[in-house]
């Protein structure tokens, strides 16, 4: 049976303050790394981390305090303590994916919800946070070939990834339902609520899957879904904007980074509700990825567990507008998605 990670039993409530935005750490290239990060010292042996940085409005920033904690400390490999630095891999390349993390205002500063959790957990461990970018491909080269460490860039936990890597797992895996602010329907979870609207979805995407699946549960009752697609994100709104569909089904955090950039348009939107992107039968989970047998897994699943603990990791989510895909405890390789379904 997968294991859970257990909780440590330690104190220390988390002092947080909102803050002036300021530079961040971030990196060019593939193999780049950051000369500077978002983590300073702070009264008493902790790191003052700034959580939304040079955001470009995609994020509430705030500052949170985040002591080292020696018991988790203690529990790293003995190579990555005596290094002071942890490698945090992100698979961000070529143009990034806000809010998960991209390119800051700043021109050169990753921000997003994944950067910032890697600063988060380094400051549990009391490590020098070092954020390599690179495409998603070579994101994992990096970790078979140990020039990183930990991989935190929405990496869902599934079986087949399991073969080589262990999971610490941090965010639901959602997908969700946009819609305008003025619209008042709700998704219920069941396919029922969607009868007779008309939603739009990506064509060949696992939420398109879903929707004919729901579509055709519908139509055998004698019911009606209308799923439309349209070639990008503009005419898509555009659709939502002037009534033509109901909603929009897409990847939750991507809904969420909308809704933020839309509330000063004349069009705002909101969620309307998420579902498992891994389907009905398992909610699905991101995590983050260490190299299997790495000794990694257990730490970083009691360094995310402190963050729930203590509130800094409710305050994390909240910044980037993705409390929704909270998890009440991190996990040390829970079931995943199924091969057959990888």
């Amino acid at each position: 049976m997968p294991s859970s990670a257990a909780r440590p039993a330690l104190a220390a409530l988390t002092a947080l303050a909102l803050t002036a935005l300021a530079a961040c750490g971030s990196s060019g290239d593939d193999a780049g790394s950051s000369p500077r990060t978002s983590n300073v010292a702070a009264a008493g042996g902790a790191a003052s981390v700034q959580v939304g940085a040079v955001s470009n409005g995609a994020a509430t920033p705030v500052t949170l305090t985040v002591p080292e904690v020696a018991a988790i400390r203690a529990e790293l490999p003995k190579a990555l303590v005596d290094k002071g630095k942890i490698v945090i891999g992100l698979g961000l390349l070529p143009s990034g994916s806000p809010p998960l993390g991209y390119t800051g205002s700043d021109q050169k500063t990753l921000t997003g919800s994944e950067p910032d959790l890697g600063r988060l957990v380094a400051a549990v461990f009391g490590l020098t946070p070092v954020l390599t970018n690179a495409t998603w491909e070579n994101l994992f080269v990096g970790l078979d070939s140990g020039k990183t460490d930990v991989g935190i860039t929405n990496i869902t936990d599934t079986e087949q990834r399991k073969l080589k890597y262990d999971f610490a797992t941090y965010r639901q895996d959602n997908l969700g339902f946009e819609v305008l602010k003025s619209n008042s329907w709700t998704f219920d979870g069941t396919a029922e609520s969607l009868a007779g609207k008309t939603v739009v979805v990506g064509a060949g995407t696992n939420q398109e899957k879903i929707l004919l699946e729901w579509q055709a549960k519908l139509k055998a009752a004698g019911k009606k879904l209308t799923v439309k697609y349209f070639p990008d994100q503009g005419t898509t709104y555009l659709a939502l904007s002037s009534g033509k569909a109901d909603a929009y089904f897409a990847p939750n955090p991507s809904i969420a980074y909308h809704v933020t950039q839309s509330q000063s348009s004349s069009h705002p939107t909101r969620n309307a509700g998420t579902y498992s992107g891994a389907g009905a039968s398992l909610q699905g989970l991101i995590a983050a990825t260490s190299k299997k047998g790495s000794g990694l897994a257990k730490p970083l699943a009691d360094a995310i567990n402190y963050l729930i603990d203590n509130g800094q990791y409710a305050a994390w989510l909240k910044a980037w507008n993705l409390s929704n895909e909270a998890v009440k405890t991190s996990e040390v390789n829970p079931p995943g998605l199924p091969i057959t379904n990888s």
